[in-house]
């Protein structure tokens, strides 16, 4: 397999002679370049997850209060009925019930209204303005990378994409990071006793220069931190039952390296199907949004308890997609792409319970081309938990010219 590194062109060529051998490891990608931060990083696992496709957060995060909601949605809409934690203004879709308990208990919130500076309706576009989140620099990296370059976190597993050895575009750039399917998975194909593919990867790079050495010695170190977790039963922890589900697996491997004391500073998760032109339907078991939010749900309620209390301590989890769905449904009973959207934040810093928004109203008057405005930058959000909760200091680093939210929807750490 082909390694992915730090720009578009390393990005989509093979290096050098050593490709052959780089190959062999079946399912990781690992960054090209080897620039590791400082250690010392003593911040929450910040754990990011990708709702690919263009998440509906007014299905999700349901605008009760708002009557335009319900004339834009005649078919789609939640009705007031049917929604959970309802405070008059919001409510939660009832899919998300297995969530419940965290929002009543204040370790979740969402934060409405939240969007890109550059709308577009284009999935690429907006995903790798997203990921990049420097729009009007020359930065190419990806935001999760200049996190790790700020915090003090280093090792080969400060960084760690889950479910896909696809390298993930957050992570783009000079530091160290790996992606994995799994880390089970995470094995030199053919690598064996007789067979020691890895001894020869390390003889082969051990006096090679950096560019060419990096992803061979980062992928061997990876597996190294890993060899302990590999091969040996896990069983989640507090009874948690995680959904038998892509996301599900790769949720229940952040909890496993975050309890393993790996090193992981931050973990990126991808889940997609969001994209509901059609079929969005309504709020009931067998339409498509409702069995998704569910899915969703029970990812993160298991996640959740399996690292328990003192495990969530130090752990902020929150979700970000490229942009949301269009305020009316369209003639196929879905919404078509849109722009404003919800984010949640799961966490034991979180201050949990509520709906955190400068909510624009959904009067026709108040739209943006047919879109719920955004009121509040997406990175302004992360950047207030990267403050707060990741130690990241200026925030300029990470996101150029943004200023942290003033919400309050997170802690310092002590």
């Amino acid at each position: 397999m082909k390694f992915p590194g730090c720009d578009e062109l390393s990005r989509r060529s093979v290096l050098g002679a050593g490709a052959a051998v780089l190959g062999g490891l079946a399912t990781a990608g690992v960054s090209t370049r080897t620039a590791y931060a400082a250690p010392g990083y003593t911040g929450d696992t910040l754990v990011v997850l990708s709702l690919h496709g263009g998440f509906d957060g007014l299905s999700a995060i349901v605008p009760i209060g708002d009557a335009d909601y319900y004339k834009a949605r005649p078919g789609i809409g939640v009705p007031k009925s049917q929604v959970i934690a309802g405070d008059g203004t919001f409510g939660l879709h009832p899919a998300l019930t297995p969530l419940l308990p965290l929002w009543q208990g204040g370790k979740l919130a969402a934060v409405h209204a939240v969007g890109q500076p550059n709308p577009t309706r284009s999935h690429f576009a907006a995903m790798e303005a997203m990921e990049n989140a420097a729009p009007g620099t020359s930065l190419r990296s990806g935001w999760l990378d200049r996190m790790l370059g700020t915090t003090g976190a280093s090792g080969p597993l400060a960084g760690v994409s889950l479910g896909s050895a696809r390298p993930n575009r957050l992570f783009a750039g000079p530091a160290s990071d790996v992606s994995m399917t799994g880390v089970d998975t995470l094995t030199l194909a053919g690598d064996s006793a007789k067979r020691p593919i890895a001894a020869a990867l390390r003889a082969m790079y051990a006096d090679a220069p950096a560019a060419q050495a990096g992803p061979a010695l980062a992928a061997d170190k990876a597996l190294t931190a890993t060899s302990a977790l590999r091969g040996v039963a896990y069983t989640p922890a507090n009874g948690a039952v995680y959904p038998a589900t892509d996301l599900g697996a790769a949720l229940k491997d952040v909890a496993r390296l975050i309890k393993a004391n790996v090193g992981l500073a931050t973990a990126a998760v991808d889940c997609g199907d969001w994209d509901m032109h059609e079929g969005l339907g309504a709020a009931g078991k067998g339409q498509r949004m409702y069995d998704n939010l569910n899915e969703l749900a029970l990812a993160l309620a298991a996640f959740a308890t399996d690292l328990g209390p003192a495990g969530m301590a130090s752990v902020t989890l929150l979700t970000i997609s490229e942009f949301g769905r269009r305020v009316a449904e369209n003639g196929s009973r879905g919404a078509d792409h849109g722009h404003g959207n919800a984010m949640f934040l799961l966490g034991g810093g979180v201050r949990g319970g509520k709906v955190y928004t400068k909510w624009p109203t959904l009067a026709p008057g108040a739209l943006v081309a047919g879109d719920l405005a955004a009121t509040t930058d997406y990175r302004a959000v992360i950047g207030e938990v990267l403050q707060k909760r990741c130690g990241t200091g200026a925030l300029g680093d990470v996101f150029p010219s943004v200023a942290p939210s003033t919400f309050g929807l997170a802690a310092a750490r002590s």
